[in-house]
C-alpha cells in the first residue's frame, strides 16, 4: 500500500512539473514567439526546451537537441561560452557576453527563468568587429583570437593555408612570441612558411592578426595594402615614400599622394632615422623595431615602427608597419617624470647636510669677526657681504629642502583672510602700478593649518610670476572658496579626499603657458625667464611647500588668455598644539650660567658653537661623536645642564645617545643641532622631553638664544 502511494506521488510530481514547463513554454511562446532575435529555452543540463521562430528559422527545429550542438558550427567553443554564461546566470540571474561569429558580432545571453530553466537570446551584428565579410574578400590570411589564444574568426584565405579551420594559436604558429612587424614561421597545409605577421588590437580584448607574404612568395596585392587594417607604409632605398594604405594615412595625417620622406616623417632615434633606414635596407642589421616621434604632428604623438626589407617588382623597398605608442610613451614619460622628481628630492635632501654645515661654520665665524668690528672698520663691509652672500646660500638650500618637503615646519592655525589682509600691502608694492591687484574673500572660511611665514612665501611666488607674465599691464586676483567635496578629486596623478577645504585661486591675464611647459612648471630650475632673472625655484618651492602642509596645488592655464593657480587647503576645525621649536625671537644677550656639553662631529661648526657660547659666558664642554660625549658622562663629578648636540653623526646618532645619557641625568635640557630637517628627528626617534630642535644653518644667536630659553 505505501508502495502505490509513493509511486502514486512521484507521478503526480512529475505530472504537475510537466504541467509547469507547458505553461511556461506556453508563456515564452507569447511573449518572445515573434521576437526578431533568435530565443532558446533550455534546461539544466542544456536540453532545448523552447525556440521561437526566428531561432527556427536561423538554425532549423532543435527540439530535443542541446543548445551546445546547435552552435557547434556558429562560433569557436560553443561549450566553454555556454557554461560560463549559465553559471553566471545561475548566481546573478543573468548574464551576457559577445563572440565573433564567422560573418557576424553576435551578442549571447542567458537569464535564468526557474530553478533549472535558461533563457538564451542570440542577437547578431553584422561586421560589428570590422572582420567578417570584409575579411573573407581579403587575400590576406588573417585571423580573429581571444587573449587566451582561442581562435575565434579565420578567414577563407587563413582556413586555406591550414588546411581547415584552427581552433588555437599554436595550430597556425610555431612560437608563442608573436610581434607585429616580425617575421614568423607558419604551420601550413603544405608546410612550413615564412611571413610577416602585423597585428591590431580589436574590440574586447581581441586580436586581429594578419600574415603579410615574405620576399619571393606573392606579393601584397594593392587592393589587400590599401584595405588591410595595419598602418603599412612603402619606403626606397633614399627614405621617400613609395606607398601609405588608408590606416597609414590616417593614422600619420597624410594626403594620398604627398611627397615627404622617411626622414621628414619620423624622429629621436638619437641619430639620423635614415641612417636606421639605410642598415636594414643593406640587411647591416637585422629587422627590428623603434619608436620614433611623428614629426608632421603639433602635438607629441609615437609610433613603433618596425622595418622590414621586402622587394616588389624586382625593387628592394622598406616596409614599415606603424603601431600608436603614444599612451605607452606618455606613461614612460611619466613613470621618468617621477623618477626624476624623486631623485631631485633626494639628492637635494642628501646635500643639504653638508652645504648647511659649510654655511654654518662660515656665517658663524663671520659672526664671531663681526663682533670685533664696528661700522667704521674698512673690513665691516667686506664682512656684512660675506654673511649676507652666506644668507642667500642658506635660502636657495631651504628652497631645494622646500621642494623635496625636507624642511622645518612651523605650524599654526591660520584665518586666511586676516593673513591676505595684512599680506596686502607687500603684494601691491610687489605688483607696481601698471597692475591691478584685488582681493575676494569667501564667508565662514574655516582656519587651516600651515606655516605662516612660508604659506605667504608661497603666495609672493605666485604673485611675482603673475606679473612677470603681464609685461604690459594686467590684473591679479586672489579669491578664496569655502569647497566641500563629497567625492574625491583625482586631477593631475593627485587624489584629493573628500572633505571640507580652504580653496586659494591666484589669476592673473597674463600670456599663458603652453601645454608642453604647463606639465614641468614645478620642475625645480625649469624657468622661461632669461638668465639672471630667475632661479626655476619658485614654484618647485610653493609646490613642496604646499605639499608638505597637507594641502594640494593645480594650475590650468591658457596661451593668450591668462593663468590660474588653485591651492587647496583641508579646513582645520580642531585646536591642535603647535610643536616645539626653537624660538626665533632675538632677546637680549646676557651672561650665561651653566654648563654645555656640545657634541658636533664638524670640527668647524663645533669651533664656531664653542666659542659663540663662551662669548656668552658659559662652560663648554666638546665632544666629536656621541660616544665620546658618553665617555665624559661617566665622571660623575661632571655637571652638565644642556646637552647641544648634532643629530646625524657616524656611530650612534644624537637622540640614541642623549636617551641614554638620560637615564642617569634625567634633569638635563636638550638642544637637537641638524642640516637635516626635522622630519628626520620627529619621524624617525622617538620624542625626547625637554628638547628643542635647531635648524642649520643658525647665528651666533640664535645658538645663544636658544640655550638661553632652555635654561631660563
Amino acid at each position: 500500500m505505501t508502495l502505490c502511494l509513493l509511486v502514486l506521488g512521484l507521478r503526480g510530481i512529475t505530472l504537475a512539473q510537466a504541467l509547469r514547463l507547458r505553461r511556461l513554454e506556453r508563456d515564452l511562446g507569447l511573449l518572445m514567439g515573434q521576437d526578431a532575435t533568435p530565443c532558446f529555452s533550455t534546461d539544466g543540463v542544456g536540453v532545448i526546451r523552447f525556440q521561437n521562430a526566428a531561432a527556427r528559422a536561423r538554425f532549423g527545429p532543435r527540439d530535443g537537441t542541446t543548445l551546445m550542438a546547435s552552435l557547434q558550427d556558429h562560433f569557436v567553443s560553443p561549450a566553454s561560452v555556454l557554461y560560463r554564461l549559465q553559471s553566471r546566470a545561475m548566481n546573478g540571474g543573468a548574464a551576457r557576453e559577445d563572440v565573433v561569429t564567422r560573418n557576424a558580432h553576435t551578442r549571447l545571453s542567458c537569464h535564468r527563468i526557474g530553478p533549472t530553466m535558461f533563457l538564451w537570446r542570440l542577437e547578431e551584428f553584422l561586421d560589428r568587429t570590422g572582420v567578417g565579410r570584409g575579411a573573407e574578400t581579403l587575400s590576406l590570411p588573417m585571423l580573429v583570437a581571444n587573449k587566451a589564444g582561442v581562435i575565434l574568426f579565420s578567414n577563407e584565405a587563413m582556413r586555406r593555408l591550414a588546411g581547415g579551420r584552427p581552433r588555437h594559436l599554436d595550430r597556425i604558429f610555431t612560437t608563442t612570441r608573436l610581434r607585429s612587424g616580425e617575421e614568423i614561421e607558419v604551420d601550413g597545409a603544405d608546410g612550413k612558411i615564412r611571413a610577416i605577421l602585423a597585428e591590431i588590437e580589436g574590440p574586447g580584448e581581441r586580436r586581429e592578426i594578419y600574415l603579410l607574404p615574405m620576399p619571393g612568395q606573392a606579393e601584397l596585392t594593392s587592393t589587400d595594402f590599401e584595405t588591410v587594417p595595419v598602418a603599412l607604409l612603402k619606403f626606397a632605398d633614399d627614405g621617400a615614400l613609395m606607398s601609405a594604405n588608408r590606416a597609414a594615412r590616417e593614422a600619420i595625417g597624410l594626403a594620398p599622394d604627398q611627397d615627404i620622406s622617411f626622414a621628414d616623417l619620423f624622429e629621436g632615434l638619437g641619430r639620423p632615422v635614415t641612417d636606421w633606414l639605410a642598415d636594414v635596407m643593406a640587411e647591416r642589421v637585422p629587422s627590428g623595431a623603434e619608436v620614433l616621434r611623428l614629426g608632421t604632428a603639433e602635438t607629441d604623438r609615437f609610433f613603433q615602427i618596425t622595418l622590414r626589407r621586402i622587394v616588389e617588382g624586382g625593387r628592394p623597398l622598406a616596409l614599415a608597419v606603424l603601431t600608436d605608442a603614444t599612451a605607452l610613451k606618455t606613461l614612460e614619460a611619466q613613470f621618468v617624470q617621477s623618477q626624476k622628481m624623486q631623485a631631485i628630492g633626494q639628492l637635494a635632501g642628501g646635500i643639504a647636510h653638508d652645504f648647511n654645515n659649510l654655511l654654518t661654520a662660515i656665517s658663524g665665524h663671520c659672526d664671531l669677526l663681526l663682533l670685533r668690528h664696528d661700522c667704521a672698520d674698512p673690513e665691516y663691509a667686506d664682512l656684512v657681504q660675506i654673511h649676507q652672500n652666506a644668507n642667500r646660500a642658506a635660502s636657495l638650500v631651504g628652497q631645494l629642502l622646500a621642494f623635496s618637503r625636507k624642511q622645518t615646519l612651523k605650524p599654526e592655525r591660520l584665518d586666511l583672510q586676516e593673513l591676505l589682509s595684512d599680506l596686502t600691502h607687500l603684494l601691491n608694492r610687489l605688483v607696481g602700478e601698471r597692475i591691478s591687484l584685488s582681493l575676494a574673500h569667501a564667508p565662514d572660511l574655516g582656519p587651516i593649518r600651515a606655516d605662516k611665514r612660508q604659506l605667504e612665501q608661497v603666495l609672493m611666488n605666485l604673485v611675482v610670476n603673475a606679473r612677470d607674465a603681464m609685461p604690459d599691464g594686467g590684473t591679479i586676483r586672489i579669491e578664496t572658496e569655502a569647497l566641500t567635496l563629497k567625492e574625491e578629486l583625482r586631477r593631475d596623478r593627485a587624489v584629493v579626499p573628500p572633505g571640507d577645504y580652504a580653496v586659494i585661486r591666484v589669476l592673473d591675464t597674463g600670456c599663458g603657458i603652453s601645454p608642453e611647459r604647463l606639465q614641468k612648471v614645478f620642475e625645480p630650475f625649469y624657468t622661461t625667464k632669461r638668465v639672471g632673472e630667475g632661479t626655476g625655484l619658485g614654484l618647485s618651492t610653493a609646490y613642496g611647500i604646499v605639499k608638505q602642509s597637507g594641502g594640494f596645488i593645480f594650475v590650468d592655464s591658457e596661451v593668450g588668455h591668462g593663468t590660474v593657480f588653485h591651492l587647496y587647503f583641508p579646513i582645520n576645525s580642531a585646536g591642535s598644539t603647535v610643536q616645539k621649536t626653537a624660538p626665533s625671537r632675538r632677546n637680549p644677550a646676557r651672561l650665561g650660567e651653566g654648563v654645555v656639553l656640545l657634541v658636533e662631529d664638524e670640527a668647524p661648526v663645533r669651533a664656531f658653537a664653542s666659542r659663540a657660547l663662551r662669548l656668552r659666558g658659559y662652560t663648554v664642554l666638546e665632544a666629536d661623536s656621541a660616544e665620546a660625549a658618553l665617555k665624559t658622562l661617566e665622571d660623575p663629578t661632571v655637571n652638565v645642564d644642556i646637552f647641544v648636540t648634532d643629530v646625524v653623526m657616524p656611530g650612534m646618532d644624537g637622540p640614541s645617545w642623549v636617551r641614554q645619557a638620560l637615564e642617569t641625568r634625567p634633569n638635563v635640557r636638550v638642544v637637537f643641532v641638524s642640516g637635516y630637517a626635522e622630519d628626520c628627528l620627529s619621524q624617525s626617534q622617538a620624542r625626547i622631553p625637554n628638547s628643542v630642535f635647531l635648524p642649520k644653518p643658525f647665528s651666533l644667536s640664535d645658538l645663544t638664544d636658544t640655550v638661553q630659553q632652555q635654561l631660563h
